[in-house]
């Protein structure tokens, strides 16, 4: 699936990609994901969770047809106001 050239990833689509996102709620980083991506077929599960359970991880796996798909996807998590980061 991945194969560097010269430092920069080679991405074969179309394949699945995890994103994974933080927040403070993990019900309304779920809520997010539904809004973002209704009607795509995709599973969001918890990841990690801070010590004192502030912040949230969850990964979110769907399949991207190509770059521009996941780069829509990326910018449209990171503009909702229920996901602080996306990687």
């Amino acid at each position: 699936m991945f194969r560097p050239i010269y430092g920069k990833l080679k991405i074969k689509y179309p394949c699945t990609w995890i994103y994974k996102i933080f927040g403070t709620d993990q019900t309304h980083m779920r809520e997010a994901a539904f809004e973002i991506l209704s009607g795509q077929v995709y599973t969001i599960t918890p990841s990690h969770s801070s010590r004192h359970k502030k912040y949230h991880c969850m990964n979110l796996e769907i399949m991207v047809a190509d770059e521009e798909d996941r780069t829509r996807i990326y910018e449209a998590l990171q503009g909702h106001p229920a996901v602080i980061l996306v990687l």
